[in-house]
């Protein structure tokens, strides 16, 4: 065991009487109670979701893909990260492990902070080529694109994650906290303010994102005054401007009988079940529209449950006088923790596709169901 440093015994090891004293029984208990719950719920129902999207091959797609990685990333943090914290709190608020330790946990605590910044707001802009540019998003954003995007994110989190360990923005022991991360002092005496400045803008960054898809969304959903135009029908194939166009769909898909119709001279009919697939556009819309709002919750929670530490942090870069109350820390910092089992949650409670696969592939519930319409009457 490497022997610590004198910052960081200045940390853990000294004998600072007063906090100790403040600590009461009861507030330590519903500490490890707590985070006991968190990494139960955060390793159990991450692991879940993992094996129901490994699987299961209907789930074997772009949007699942990087809600796999999101499940890796938080199962990394409650399984590595917390039990070193739940020992700190154990031991009365005390660091024993060693400097380098220390610094390999905080570490892999703010690269998994970052590296679900990052990817969150990579799947906010696939979401919107999702439903703003369905057919470039089908065949563009393939297996081996999610995989280049999520090698990205994890780069770019090693290189905001690595550089404390430097001690450039140094790691440390933070005894008000329980846990080994940034050391936020002055912004004048601390190069700490660059990380969170960038941990904002990604966060900022991403909500325009869903922003600029819901005004997408509700641009097209404007209601238009109804013009009935007769069509023109020869022998039931209904062309010309009053046309919805079913009659010539369906006669694309191979279910038209009778003569061609006259403004679909020289197209060919399809046959094939890969042929009338193309036809499933709008149920896939309302889909890829589903799994947006499930990722703009996880998004959602991520923020609202990061946003007290942030203010924190910035409030002891920032302000010189009073420091943070030590209630309103705690709370932050529990809340910061959570963030690693709500995900399971919301993607079962949001998502209706993961829930019947769920209760299909690891509950064994199986339910006899209609066949799907190989087309859309609309």
């Amino acid at each position: 065991m490497i022997p610590p440093s004198p910052s960081m015994a200045n940390y853990s090891h000294a004998a600072d009487h007063s906090f100790l004293q403040s600590v009461s029984p009861l507030a330590t208990f519903l500490k490890l109670t707590s985070l006991g719950f968190i990494i139960g719920v955060g390793v159990v129902g991450n692991l879940l979701i993992s094996i129901l999207l490994v699987k299961d091959k209907s789930l074997h797609r772009a949007p699942y893909y990087f809600l796999l990685d999101l499940c890796a990333s938080d199962i990394l943090r409650s399984a590595v990260c917390f039990p070193f914290v739940f020992t700190s709190v154990k031991n009365g608020s005390a660091w024993t492990y060693g400097a380098l330790t220390c610094k390999v946990i905080a570490f892999l605590g703010v690269l998994s902070c970052f590296h679900t910044a990052f990817m969150l707001f990579c799947v906010s802009v696939t979401r919107y080529l999702a439903i703003a540019h369905h057919r470039f998003y089908t065949k563009r954003l393939t297996f081996w694109t999610c995989l280049a995007v999520i090698c990205m994110v994890w780069t770019l989190s090693v290189a905001m994650a690595f550089p404390p360990v430097l001690d450039v923005g140094t790691y440390s022991f933070i005894r008000e906290e329980d846990q080994c991360t940034f050391q936020h002092r002055s912004f004048r005496a601390n190069d700490s303010l660059g990380f969170m400045l960038l941990l904002a803008l990604i966060l900022l960054a991403t909500q325009l994102v869903y922003l600029k898809l819901i005004f997408f969304v509700h641009d097209r959903r404007k209601m238009k005054p109804v013009q009935f135009v007769p069509a023109v029908s020869q022998n039931w194939t209904f062309h010309g401007p009053g046309a919805s166009g079913q009659a010539a769909a369906n006669w694309l898909a191979g279910f038209g009988r009778g003569p061609t119709p006259p403004t679909l001279l020289g197209i060919r009919q399809n046959t094939n079940a890969a042929g009338r697939r193309r036809l499933l556009v709008l149920d896939e819309f309302k889909t890829e529209k589903r799994i947006s709002r499930m990722f703009y919750a996880v998004t959602f929670f991520f923020l609202a449950l990061w946003g007290p530490y942030l203010v924190a942090c910035y409030w002891r870069v920032f302000a010189r006088g009073p420091v943070v109350p030590a209630g309103y820390l705690t709370a932050a910092v529990w809340m910061s923790f959570a963030q690693a089992g709500v995900n399971p949650f919301i993607c079962i409670f949001s998502n209706r596709e993961l829930r019947r696969c769920f209760s299909t592939t690891l509950l064994y519930c199986r339910k006899s169901r209609l066949p799907r319409e190989p087309y859309c009457v609309i």
